[in-house]
């Protein structure tokens, strides 16, 4: 006999871990703080690179200009202004990261906790199979004892 229930929440369970669930369950790996961590230093590697890189290109953009003007420079003005820039701009990006995967660890904390609940349940039906078989073995071997 089919059990329409357990196929529907082994259905919905299936869907659930080959969808978002597959994200959500490497999440649950991590602590929330040790998760943020990671990605703020996934964040800095990711600004800095791309600040070295846009600072390269404008360098060589002016670069005409630099070669002119390189005795007459203010390089500590430059060199401060630059680093200044920087530091906003790495702040910026950690301030919207520890934000964002914050948000987000806590969004797929509350999806696992409604997965742990659909196993719970898949896990009790499980058990009450179990029982109903047992439970019926040990009927039909009392039925043939008094035979």
């Amino acid at each position: 006999m089919l059990n329409i229930r357990k196929t529907r929440l082994m259905t919905k369970l299936a869907i659930y871990e080959e969808g978002k669930g597959r994200q959500d369950i490497k999440l649950s790996k991590y602590y929330k703080a040790d998760y943020v961590r990671l990605q703020i230093l996934k964040t800095i590697l990711s600004v800095t690179i791309g600040y070295i890189l846009i600072l390269a290109l404008v360098v060589l953009y002016k670069s005409e200009y630099l070669i002119a003007q390189a005795v007459n420079l203010d390089y500590r003005a430059i060199g401060m202004t630059v680093l200044v820039i920087y530091v906003v701009l790495l702040t910026i990006y950690v301030v919207g990261t520890i934000i964002g995967y914050s948000i987000k660890y806590d969004l797929s904390r509350g999806k696992l906790a409604q997965y742990f609940r659909m196993l719970k349940v898949m896990r009790r039906i499980y058990r009450e199979e179990e029982e109903a078989k047992a439970g019926g073995e040990e009927e039909s071997a009392v039925e043939e004892d008094s035979y």
